[in-house]
């Protein structure tokens, strides 16, 4: 392994490779177990859930790697879905027809901490870009203001 890259953890409770790491650790809300499942540099956990407990229905069951990877495979679904849903709180279009032609209106917002910005973008179907607008962030986009838009010749929305 290089310097930049921790050594892998095989423990009981604890259990890491080079981009996950799955910590079993007491559950706060009852007597039971949960693990937490840990991507590399991030400081909150991607996925809390429930753990099993061992025989002696005292300690956890021991992580292993058959556990693990089924810990990891979920916790990458549970990351793609956060990922979709962002993109798809940032990324809204709609078509509509306007004078005989399909056009796709799309509002684009780019997070940011000092304040999010968006636009509007027009293009024909062939990808081709007939318009563009600075808008705000909470502009809402529907059939409705896409047309609007158009009918304006693409001027800055209000």
């Amino acid at each position: 392994m290089t310097d930049n890259t921790a050594e892998p953890i095989h423990q009981a409770r604890v259990w890491s490779d080079e981009r996950w790491t799955a910590r079993v650790i007491k559950n706060e809300d009852d007597d039971g177990w949960a693990v937490a499942m840990l991507l590399h540099g991030e400081s909150e956990p991607a996925l809390v859930g429930p753990w099993t407990m061992g025989r002696d229905k005292k300690n956890p069951k021991p992580l292993d790697v058959s556990a693990f990877h089924t810990l990891v495979k979920t916790a990458n679904e549970v990351l793609r879905r956060h990922e979709q849903q962002l993109h798809a709180q940032l990324n809204r279009n709609v078509t509509v027809t306007s004078d005989g032609r399909r056009i796709r209106v799309a509002l684009n917002i780019v997070p940011d901490e000092e304040g999010a910005t968006a636009s509007l973008v027009a293009e024909d179907e062939f990808g081709e870009e007939l318009g563009r607008a600075a808008v705000a962030p909470a502009f809402r986009l529907d059939v409705n203001t896409a047309l609007a838009w158009i009918t304006s010749g693409f001027d800055k929305p209000r």
